[in-house]
């Protein structure tokens, strides 16, 4: 499926059973909540804190796709088209960071770290 088939269905499902988007601060307020839920079970599986039992029913995957369902309903709302969006994102990065990255000494330490292990 591409971004833009995947807003479409978005828009299908939310016109098809959600009746109408909420508002664009409701679902800004969703997203902040779905990146906090995503942050928590990130923090929990790659980072030091133990599950709780309220989490041990959430998935890293689902709460990836109901970030970006909500981005997409964003997008929807705001007529912005993801796939012309991030093309041209893509470009801005490839061009403003062609050697930064590779330059960068820090990347290259962490590298050499992980190699030696």
């Amino acid at each position: 499926m591409t971004i833009e088939q995947a807003q479409q269905e978005v828009d299908t499902w939310i016109k098809t059973y959600g009746v109408r988007y909420f508002s664009e601060l409701t679902n800004l307020a969703i997203l902040t909540e779905e990146v906090g839920e995503l942050a928590r079970i990130m923090a929990r599986t790659y980072g030091d804190q133990s599950f709780k039992k309220s989490d041990l029913d959430k998935y890293l995957a689902d709460e990836m796709a109901d970030v970006l369902w909500v981005l997409m309903c964003l997008a929807n709302q705001t007529g912005v088209d993801l796939t012309e969006a991030f093309q041209k994102n893509l470009e801005k990065k490839t061009k403003r960071d062609a050697t930064r990255h590779l330059e960068n000494e820090k990347l290259k330490r962490n590298d050499e770290l992980t190699n030696d292990e």
